[in-house]
């Protein structure tokens, strides 16, 4: 790599630093001889210190502010540290301890990172975007208006977390639309960072994150713009009116819908494989639309993963938009969604799931329809929970919902909330008062639980796989920024969901083989993979994405063209067969690793 740096200008970039690891030709070249001690360490060696400077710290948000700083200063080392230490540390830069660290960001802040883009500056817009991405190629942007942030809410300009993609982080961009924050605390607060002033609504918002748009857009056209943390009032409609010009991904939604997607598509295999293999087999609901859903939350998390669910229907099983639309039962603060009778229907996303009058929930105004009484009515296969309302999937309510199963079928339950304080049950809870019938996941990290199962002679230790959009969104990224997609489409995150329920331990353990278990031989395994292999997690989601849209005709990389063996993409008729193991090989060379490159001096490389 060409640099024209020198001196402390070089120590102070990140991109760059390389500290103790800088060899002696190099410090004499840029002039860091007596800037740095004799000794040259190596990147496993100072991954080392690090580490231990990092388990010198007590409490996780200060081993959270300890690598957030490591980051301000080498981000070689900083991926590398993760890349080491991985599942031990997502829980630290990620949820749960991330969350605490945002709504602390304006006390913990030290040093800008990203962008910070304000309504108030908003004639200065692209002259800040061009000044912040000078000489980088951008790939991903990543941007928020911090209205919705990992179950805490408003936060203002606090930054989330984005991590495992593989991406060259040289080549990606965080930016912060600074729309102002209703959250009183913060604007009582004499220490936070950003405009002190009421969220802005309506055409002027929307004229902002224009203008923002229509900048990456112009600047970077192939870029993969990634939505994070919306509130649910702007997440959906920001994504419909995007998806269709711009390579756009809003994770709160897609993300969380395509990997609980994968989750489900999952618990569904085991569902089989043990009903196959059970004495006494309930009739095996095989598909995703031979279930019935209900969701606890309707906000961006909730909607995002019924729309992920309903379209996959579609796709997969060739239900109609109407038919999988039933299949959904969404309860809110204010109960069941649904309309009385004489009630105008609801509009927009949310109207879609909303139960319609006639079904015999009630008609007069005042009636709630409870969580317990949707699933004594309903009898779902599948609960999921992204509510932020902790312990609301009760034992009565779990008790209720096994009840209304068939003998020999597991309730799937996933309580997703985070971080792990609001979950709506524990995963021990769960499994406790089914006696290991339960197929879980949650949505932040949660120990094994050893129980004794019914019909089992000893007990079974079963693994909580965290059904956390990291575990995929990367790779969804990956994926679209490689083949550089026109958009995100719904095949595609399909595609990626698929290969992630293909990789779930528990699908590879699971046999159908006969055993003495009432309710087959399933043996605990986690749903998902573990967190420590999300880089090979993500790197397979990668693959599936990439290849999906080149067969459907979204991709336009010069490469493309060069491994079509048969077909026309995103025509119908003969299928696209790729060359065997090429998109494999595209999406290898371009993960980027943390590891130090060599540099040159030269007057005309990068500052």
């Amino acid at each position: 790599m060409l640099l024209c740096v020198l001196g402390d200008a070089l120590l102070t970039q990140p991109r760059f630093n390389k500290g103790t690891a800088f060899p002696i030709a190099e410090r004499k070249t840029f002039k860091l001889t007596g800037r740095l001690p004799h000794r040259v360490a190596t990147l496993d060696e100072q991954c080392d210190r690090a580490y231990g400077q990092l388990q010198s710290r007590d409490i996780p948000i200060r081993k959270n502010s300890f690598l957030q700083s490591l980051k301000d200063q080498n981000w070689t080392l900083y991926f590398a540290l993760l890349s080491r230490h991985l599942k031990e540390v997502v829980p630290i830069i990620y949820t749960p301890t991330e969350a605490e660290a945002i709504e602390n960001y304006s006390h913990l802040f030290r040093r800008s990172e990203g962008l910070f883009l304000t309504f108030t500056n908003a004639d200065t817009m692209e002259e800040d975007f061009l000044e912040q991405t000078k000489g980088r190629d951008i790939e991903l942007v990543v941007c928020t208006d911090s209205e919705a942030i990992l179950g805490i809410g408003d936060q203002g300009v606090g930054f989330p977390c984005s991590l495992i993609g593989g991406i060259d982080p040289s080549k990606s961009l965080a930016v912060a639309l600074d729309v102002g924050t209703n959250n009183k605390k913060l604007l009582d607060d004499p220490l936070y960072v950003g405009w002190k002033h009421e969220r802005i609504r309506g055409e002027e918002y929307d004229a902002f994150i224009d203008k923002f748009v229509q900048l990456v857009r112009k600047h970077y056209p192939h870029c993969l713009l990634h939505f994070e943390d919306f509130g649910v009032s702007n997440a959906h409609r920001l994504l419909e009116i995007y998806r269709d010009t711009h390579a756009v991904f809003n994770d709160d939604i897609q993300g969380t819908g395509a990997v609980t997607l994968a989750c489900i598509m999952a618990a569904i295999g085991v569902s089989r494989i043990s009903s196959s293999s059970s004495s006494s087999p309930a009739t095996p609901k095989r598909t995703l639309s031979d279930q019935r859903y209900v969701i606890l939350g309707a906000g961006s998390a909730g909607l995002g993963i019924a729309v992920q669910l309903r379209d996959a229907m579609m796709a997969a099983d060739g239900t109609s938009r109407s038919d999988a639309n039933s299949k959904f039962w969404l309860v809110d603060k204010e109960g069941l969604l649904y309309i009385r009778d004489g009630e105008a229907k609801v509009k927009g996303v949310r109207g879609e799931f909303v139960r319609g009058p006639g079904e015999g929930w009630g008609e007069e105004a005042e009636i709630t329809i409870s969580l317990l009484d949707v699933i004594k009515q309903v009898k779902p296969t599948v609960l999921i929970g992204c509510s932020t309302s902790a312990g609301a999937f009760t034992e009565e309510v779990v008790r209720a919902m096994l009840e209304g199963l068939d003998d020999g079928e597991r309730p799937i339950i996933l309580p997703l909330s985070n971080p792990s304080r609001l979950v709506e049950a524990k995963p021990e809870d769960i499994l406790r008062w089914t006696e290991g019938r339960a197929l879980v996941a949650t949505g932040s990290p949660f120990d094994s639980v050893k129980i004794k199962a019914e019909g089992k002679d000893k007990e079974t230790e079963f693994i909580i796989a965290e059904c956390n959009n990291a575990l995929i969104y990367p790779g969804l990224g990956l994926g679209a920024i490689i083949s550089q997609s026109r958009r995100m489409t719904d095949t595609m995150l399909i595609a990626g969901a698929r290969r992630l329920a293909a990789l779930s331990p528990a699908i590879r353990t699971a046999s159908s083989d006969t055993d003495d278990s009432e309710y087959g031989d399933y043996d605990g395994a986690a749903l998902l993979p573990d967190f420590a292999d999300a880089p090979r997690v993500n790197f397979e989601v990668a693959v599936a994405v990439a290849e999906q849209a080149i067969k459907e005709g979204s991709a336009t990389a010069s490469w493309v063209e060069h491994i079509i063996e048969e077909g026309e993409p995103g025509k119908e008729g003969k299928e696209v067969k790729l060359k065997k193991g090429a998109v494999r090989e595209k999406v290898k060379d371009r993960i980027w690793l943390p590891v130090y490159a060599d540099f040159v001096f030269d007057p005309e490389g990068f500052k």
